[in-house]
């Protein structure tokens, strides 16, 4: 890893179009700086230099595991697509057939996975409104749209849509007042989780225009800010030219009485060994807030214990929550990344018996689908043979919150669909999974 002061110039975003500069200056073989730019095609791509600069191992590329998850790679794409975009690519004629054969090979990655469009968005006097989902009861997600980008993109995200210039397929916010008017409408709301993206790429003035009028909503008691800026751009939070004003703006959330709850995204311990990140997480908790961690465990980047464990403790000595270990969704590259369900159990389970009492907040492995957010909690041996036992978490219909429920034992399935569920599931349950939910419907939240 390249050595040095911490990172402490203006942020500059590098893509596709610098792949060659970032090819020359770290020396990356040929082929794959070809493999980047074909995938790229498709996939977004997006880093900065504190990622190239302080958290790939260049000595251990392509294996490094902050490449993979920062850089497109070869398998993320079926060979067939990946051949057919090389081709396409090298004759500037075959630009229109180009655009097709993406627009054909995006459609394919389910690029809004467990209904996200037809069941989250909410519907007022017929009209959709515009960066909003409304799944459970209690939380609506918001998606401020001057923040639909990140500071770097993860290579697995499974929010990928949002980043390759579809106004069809992002959710994007002009300004709060939809939110403010279905928050009136619904006051059982008590969570605003504002998303992306990243809200934190944001400058603070902007942040403030999308924050401060949620303090006038009575029945907001939580405000969350999702984010990975602490593991990608912690100077946000340190160097940046409002960084203490961003600071402040959290202080004033707290100081209204509200919880200010920032979700940080740490898909590798890695992320969290730099001073500037400690120095970020130190003055993020200084205002009040609590930071909860999260991540999926992805194949490549974490998927063994040792990771996850050294992850977790890490999160508890900088004062962080351990909060979930999601599966990967079943979007985007999702056959490069997932991890079989047998496998994710057997890897929580050995990384969660190494944690210390404190750190045991954490819950996983989660799988966030169409009914809700469902936990494999193990697998059990009877004598009808072995099955996983699962339970839901959050749910779409409150009713089925902390519900177990079981499935037969697959070692290779690796979501919630590819499981047979135990004939004696409840009715209600089996119907939530299967997709027997009941549809949006107008004024309520989906």
């Amino acid at each position: 890893m390249t050595a040095g002061a911490p990172e402490t110039t203006r942020f500059r975003a590098y893509g596709p179009r610098h792949i060659d500069t970032i090819a020359d200056r770290y020396g990356l073989p040929d082929e794959v700086r070809e493999t980047v730019r074909r995938i790229s095609l498709v996939l977004p791509f997006r880093v900065n230099s504190y990622v190239l600069d302080q958290l790939i191992d260049w000595d251990d590329v392509p294996g490094d595991p902050m490449f993979q998850l920062t850089f497109p790679q070869r398998g993320m794409l079926t060979g067939d697509d990946e051949d057919r975009l090389g081709k396409l690519s090298a004759d500037p004629a075959d630009r229109l057939l180009l655009r097709e054969a993406v627009t054909d090979i995006r459609g394919r990655l389910n690029p809004h996975p467990s209904g996200q469009q037809q069941l989250n968005v909410p519907v007022q006097d017929g009209e959709a409104i515009p960066g909003l989902q409304h799944k459970y009861r209690e939380t609506v997600l918001y998606f401020p749209g001057q923040g639909q980008t990140c500071h770097a993109y993860c290579t697995y995200c499974f929010r990928w849509a949002q980043f390759i210039g579809d106004a069809d397929l992002r959710f994007a916010a002009p300004d709060p007042s939809g939110l403010l008017d279905h928050l009136r409408a619904h006051p059982e709301v008590h969570d605003v989780l504002v998303t992306g993206g990243d809200p934190m790429v944001m400058s603070t003035d902007r942040l403030r225009t999308h924050l401060e009028p949620l303090l006038d909503v009575a029945t907001v008691r939580t405000i969350r800010i999702g984010t990975k800026s602490v593991a990608y751009w912690p100077q946000r939070f340190v160097t940046d030219a409002d960084a203490d004003d961003a600071l402040r703006l959290f202080e004033q959330v707290v100081d209204s009485g509200r919880q200010l709850a920032v979700m940080a995204h740490f898909s590798h311990p890695r992320e969290l060994a730099t001073d500037l990140s400690q120095q970020a997480l130190r003055r993020i908790r200084a205002t009040g807030a609590v930071v909860y961690c999260q991540a999926p465990l992805i194949a490549h980047v974490n998927d063994d214990a040792e990771t996850w464990s050294r992850l977790w403790r890490a999160e508890l000595a900088a004062g962080a929550v351990p909060y979930y270990q999601f599966v990967e969704r079943d979007t985007g590259p999702h056959a490069y990344f997932k991890v079989p369900l047998a496998r994710a159990a057997e890897i929580f389970a050995d990384a969660y018996r190494t944690l210390p009492g404190l750190a045991r907040t954490v819950r996983g492995p989660v799988m966030s689908a169409t009914p809700g957010k469902v936990v494999v909690d193990g697998v059990e041996e009877t004598p009808e043979g072995a099955f996983f036992r699962l339970r839901m978490l959050q749910a779409r219909q409150p009713s089925l919150v902390g519900r177990p429920f079981r499935a037969r034992y697959s070692a290779t399935a690796a979501w919630l669909d590819e499981l047979e569920l135990d004939p004696a599931t409840p009715a209600d349950l089996a119907a939530a999974v299967r997709g027997g939910t009941a549809s949006r419907t107008e004024g309520s939240p989906a």
